[in-house]
């Protein structure tokens, strides 16, 4: 089968999450074109399965901006042709599902019709989508997809409550890829951030307000009168300097470490004792994901899909959304004892073991060849 996946290129966890897709699926012997403004970031490794297209923008005078939506319909029908593409997997409903539709519409004049999967990732469906502005497109968009899904069951409430929706919508989960994302040896990396034997807390995001940083470092504060830690921030964004301000404000910045932007986070992770995810909401709570592959138990915010990820008094404890007292009380629970520690770390793994890869993949194959099988038998009905 060869599949077209549409996704943007960046760290964020819709880009993530279908450039790990694409490449499981190469493993699996399909054929896979990533279509995209630039190459994923997670795209870091040559298969013969795997092949990447750029959408090449220019920017034209008569434009204040580039009509990219238009650019990449026309790029979808250029590869979709070229490569003979049996599916297109879509990766955020802004704008690459209307992009699509439109695709889908120019090459079913050319007497080619291709089946469009819409997986809702987030942020697409509970911020952006439900401009008023762009509404009507994302409705439009998810009700004439061929198949639809969302990454949680908290997304999939949300969809339906804030859009006008009559199109089934399947939950797939988002994974974990266990090659990648297991607990490493890294002890001198961990003496070297922690010499005296410091407990080592972590978050990582793109550092916006919805995050709510701000708790992070709250949160912290609290630990780390009780408990001899060190906090390490992954990331980068808009908050950042009003982050570091705050740490100094507080009397802890010599204990926090801005790390920045990091493409090996499992090594980072793998020398961690606690990840803290503090948002206003979250579709799902990837980054906490991958941090309980890594064997780190989570506190976390109650919001959004975060519930279904992490399990509350198991992998990690939930808190009402800014209650950061009620966090710092529960770190302090997991952390003040080494035998409950160890414990929660071997929930943490547990837990993210039921969203391996190979648990996942096969829902978005049924899918797949679902909607493949359904329009052969059109085409020859026809």
């Amino acid at each position: 089968m060869n599949i077209g996946i549409v996704c943007y290129p960046t760290f964020g966890g819709s880009g993530v999450v279908a450039t790990e897709l694409g490449k499981a699926l190469a493993a699996k012997g399909y054929f896979v074109h990533f279509i995209s403004y630039s190459q994923p970031a997670r795209l870091d490794f040559f298969n013969p399965n795997v092949f990447f297209h750029e959408v090449s923008i220019y920017k034209y005078p008569l434009f204040e901006y580039v009509p990219y939506e238009t650019i990449l319909a026309s790029k979808i029908v250029d590869i979709v042709k070229q490569n003979k593409l049996d599916l297109l997997h879509v990766h955020y409903a802004i704008p690459h599902a209307s992009a699509a539709l439109m695709a889908k519409n120019i090459l079913r004049e050319q007497g080619i019709n291709i089946p469009i999967v819409t997986t809702l990732h987030g942020t697409d469906i509970t911020l952006v989508g439900k401009d008023p502005t762009y509404e009507p497109v994302v409705s439009y968009s998810i009700n004439h997809s061929d198949a639809v899904t969302a990454v949680s069951e908290s997304l999939k409430r949300d969809t339906y409550k804030n859009f006008h929706i009559d199109k089934p919508i399947h939950v797939i989960p988002n994974f974990i890829d266990f090659e990648r994302f297991t607990k490493q040896k890294k002890e001198h990396f961990k003496k070297a951030i922690a010499p005296n034997g410091e407990k080592i807390l972590v978050h990582t995001s793109n550092f916006r307000k919805v995050k709510r940083i701000e708790d992070v470092i709250k949160v912290f504060c609290i630990v780390s009168k009780q408990i001899d830690s060190k906090l390490l921030l992954i990331g980068d964004g808009p908050e950042r300097t009003n982050i570091e301000i705050l740490a100094k404000e507080l009397c802890v910045y010599e204990k926090i470490t801005f790390l920045g932007k990091q493409e090996q986070i499992e090594e980072i992770l793998s020398v961690c004792d606690l990840f803290l995810l503090t948002s206003e909401t979250e579709s799902f709570g990837l980054a906490a994901l991958e941090a309980m592959a890594c064997e780190v138990p989570v506190i976390s915010s109650n919001a959004g899909g975060i519930p279904e990820v992490n399990e509350h008094g198991y992998s990690g404890y939930l808190s009402n959304v800014g209650d950061v007292e009620d966090m710092g009380k529960n770190a302090l629970k997991i952390l003040e004892n080494e035998a409950t520690l160890k414990q929660f770390k071997s929930n943490a793994l547990a837990k993210a073991l039921t969203f391996h890869i190979d648990k996942i993949l096969p829902m978005y194959e049924d899918v797949y060849k679902s909607l493949v099988g359904e329009f052969t038998k059109c085409a020859t009905d026809a």
